[in-house]
């Protein structure tokens, strides 16, 4: 038995007859770069996540650096990032000619602890970036008071986490801003690169589609010098189609998780992970640790199971941000966590049967 860590082709067969027709009508209007299907889905998935704007752009990487811009990142400022996290968080802060300033993660969740965030704000610091990794919600509060509290803003990293909820909040509408990656394997992922920024704040989003529009707000205006950074009206057919499943897709991912909860109970040297008190997780990725993690990431691979690791590599022990000066050691809870951490197949379509194959293997690989 063969079991991919992520399946698109289900998800795709549920929505291939109201793509078709999306697309149809698409390419009958010619309205590829904007128009009705972008627009549609812009307002579908604001109201969603009950934010005021959401502004579609090209991928992930670029909606967090449009929705930093827009917040007042500059070149030279501090932007504070958790050290375990995809390295995109980061790189949006480099691309500006910032530095990302990246703080050690909490040992239960590995997101991003409010205690490091305190110590690393300084005279410098511009933003503060919580990620909701693993389609978990960082501590939003805790950081947000931090943020508040040192006259900065919070812009969420959102990318993993499309329906998660804290306290019955959606992610993505605590900070000022978010931006959030549409890639095919996310929750809500497009059939191509894709992203967006979020807002409830009119200046912020309006900034983000001028930035995004060659800083044009107006055909040959060029107010500022922006970006080519614009969802394109194919990607969006496919993103409305997915977001009305959203929901229920969500909703299988929670009840395979709990699964997978209830086959690791007893089973010795494997950690599962937990939600914090509050969240409504959405396990983009379920995430175990586990003692030599490459021999028993071996042994899944060999029997079949497609599990892999999210992020082998804390992003200040990187040969990108080696020039930060944080050498092995400096952040002890995500470098421990890098060598243990395990990603589980975790898909909506994802039957009991596999998931007791992949437990199965993952008990004889641990013993």
């Amino acid at each position: 038995m063969n079991i991919p860590l992520v399946d698109l082709a289900a998800q795709q067969a549920e929505i291939a007859d109201e793509v078709r027709a999306g697309l149809d009508e698409v390419f009958a209007t010619t309205a590829f770069i904007g128009g009705p299907a972008v627009a549609r889905f812009e307002a579908a998935y604001a109201s969603y996540v009950e934010v005021g704007h959401v502004v579609g752009v090209a991928n992930g990487t670029d909606a967090l650096e449009l929705a930093y811009r827009a917040a007042g990142v500059t070149r030279g400022g501090e932007v504070v990032v958790p050290a375990n996290t995809f390295i995109a968080t980061a790189e949006a802060v480099s691309r500006i000619g910032a530095v990302p300033v990246p703080v050690d993660v909490d040992p239960e969740h590995l997101l991003m602890d409010p205690a490091a965030v305190r110590a690393a704000v300084g005279p410098r610091t511009q933003a503060i970036v919580p990620v909701h990794l693993f389609g978990q919600v960082a501590p939003v509060d805790e950081i947000g008071k931090i943020a508040a509290d040192a006259g900065v803003p919070m812009i969420e990293d959102a990318a993993q986490s499309q329906g998660a909820r804290h306290n019955g909040r959606a992610a993505g509408s605590f900070g000022l801003a978010a931006g959030t990656s549409f890639y095919p394997g996310k929750n809500l992922g497009a059939a191509g690169d894709a992203g967006a920024v979020l807002s409830s704040d009119a200046d912020v989003a309006r900034q983000v589609r001028v930035l995004a529009a060659h800083g044009s707000a107006h055909k040959y205006d060029h107010e500022v010098v922006g970006v080519n950074s614009r969802l394109d009206a194919v990607q969006a057919v496919v993103l409305s189609a997915k977001l009305k499943r959203l929901d229920a897709w969500n909703a299988a991912r929670r009840a395979a998780a709990a699964r997978y909860a209830e086959l690791l109970d007893g089973v010795d040297g494997v950690r599962a992970p937990v939600s914090a008190e509050g969240n409504e997780d959405v396990w983009h990725l379920y995430v175990v640790q586990v003692d030599e993690r490459d021999r028993v990431l071996a042994t899944l691979n060999a029997a079949g199971i497609g599990a892999g690791i999210h992020y082998p590599t804390p992003i200040h022990l990187t040969g990108a941000y080696e020039s930060l000066g944080f050498g092995t050691g400096s952040f002890p809870v995500a470098e421990a966590a890098a060598e243990r951490i395990l990603s589980l197949p975790l898909y909506p379509h994802l039957t009991a049967g596999q998931q007791e194959r992949v437990v199965e293997v993952l008990a004889q690989a641990v013993r």
